[in-house]
């Protein structure tokens, strides 16, 4: 917005206020409108989208703060100047609570009108241009979703359905040699898809896309499903696991797939950077006004100067084993942490293993939903 093609809407009862503003700042090249009352000025603010309005807040009628409230409502981001010959410390206060930009006491001259009015259309370019980043930020992220789903998953998982299908000796007997190859080949395209997945999730999650109407839940049924699920990778590992729930029903207020997504996470980290023959271990229980859950490892650990990365997105632990992974899991658990409006804490040794403690609220409804089967969960899992 060129600063002279600014509209300028000046409110006030004051014939005179209005005519001097006009003089003004009819040389500056503005645009400018004049209202007599609040109720022509909303209708002028309604057909002309002014970028700047100076407004009297003591006139007949409606009163301006009423008018101001209904500014806001029209055009979050206009820009409000109070001109105002009643100016006391708390009135100025309360209308910065109400998103006005600046207050300027009557009488006031000519060089301080011309100096806030600059200052103010400033602020209104800035934040045009903020909003028109933000919009265009927007637009590429959803076109580059859409480019990462439909151009790079669906050809790998066409490319990874095909490998299955050679390996699986449908198409005739493939020799050895060929078929390592053929196995490496398919574990790099799955590991591109797990990362492709987690990356539109963590989108997804960080856009508001991701529905997580929440309702009353038994978070030990999640919890024992995602157990079941990871089960058979940990025998493979000869690592235990075991869930300690002792009550039957521990109440959360939360999202069924989101929740999955996040213990899912936590566990299959947990096997994933254990060792052999060690155990992972899952309690809850009940406090206050949360539902605590832990996941315990025996693990490789984290230093304590790395801790506070392990959230970031793409940060992966340097081990001395080639561990896969996005290094995205972290930083969805944490994204679905505070969406539930809870908490995350972590704490680890080298050598010694981690634990990740959740704490979930509960609502008050003493209701709690049942999962339908605790085979769902299979069907959500893309790993």
């Amino acid at each position: 917005m060129p600063e002279n093609d600014a509209i300028i809407l000046i409110i006030d009862d004051d014939e005179s206020i209005r005519d001097s503003c006009r003089q003004v700042l009819k040389n500056s090249g503005y645009e400018i409108h004049t209202a007599e009352d609040g109720e022509k000025g909303l209708h002028l603010t309604k057909e002309l989208n002014p970028d700047l309005i100076l407004l009297d807040l003591k006139m007949p009628g409606m009163s301006g703060n009423e008018v101001l409230k209904r500014l806001k409502e029209y055009d979050p981001k206009v820009i409000i100047i109070i001109i105002t010959g009643y100016a006391t410390v708390e009135s100025a206060v309360d209308s910065m609570k109400q998103g006005v930009y600046e207050y300027l006491p009557k009488p006031f001259t000519p060089k301080e009108l011309r100096k806030i009015v600059q200052h103010g259309l400033f602020r209104r370019k800035c934040l045009l241009e903020s909003e028109r980043l933000r919009r265009e930020k927007e637009k590429m992220r959803k076109n580059f979703i859409s480019l990462v789903t439909h151009e790079l998953r669906s050809p790998l998982s066409a490319v990874q359905q095909n490998l299955m299908t050679i390996t699986s000796g449908i198409m005739g007997e493939v020799p050895d040699n060929v078929m390592k190859t053929l196995s490496r080949l398919s574990g790099r395209i799955k590991i591109l898809i797990n990362l492709i997945n987690d990356w539109l999730d963590l989108s997804r999650i960080e856009s508001g896309e991701m529905e997580i109407e929440r309702e009353q839940l038994n978070l030990k049924d999640i919890v024992k499903d995602i157990v079941n699920l990871f089960l058979p990778s940990a025998e493979k590992q000869n690592i235990t696991m075991q869930l300690n729930a002792p009550e039957e029903n521990y109440t959360v207020l939360g999202n069924a797939q989101t929740l999955e997504m996040l213990f899912s996470n936590l566990i299959q980290n947990a096997i994933k950077y254990n060792r052999k023959g060690g155990s992972v271990t899952i309690s809850l229980e009940q406090e206050d006004n949360y539902t605590k859950a832990e996941v315990k490892d025996t693990g490789i650990g984290i230093s304590k100067e790395k801790l506070p990365l392990i959230f970031e997105q793409f940060y992966r632990i340097k081990d001395k084993k080639l561990i896969e992974g996005s290094g995205l899991g972290l930083s969805i658990v944490r994204k679905i942490v505070e969406l539930h409006e809870g908490a995350v804490d972590v704490s680890s040794k080298v050598d010694g293993g981690t634990k990740f403690t959740v704490k979930l609220p509960y609502g008050h409804n003493n209701t709690v939903k049942q999962r339908p089967n605790h085979g769902s969960v299979k069907s959500f899992m893309k790993k």
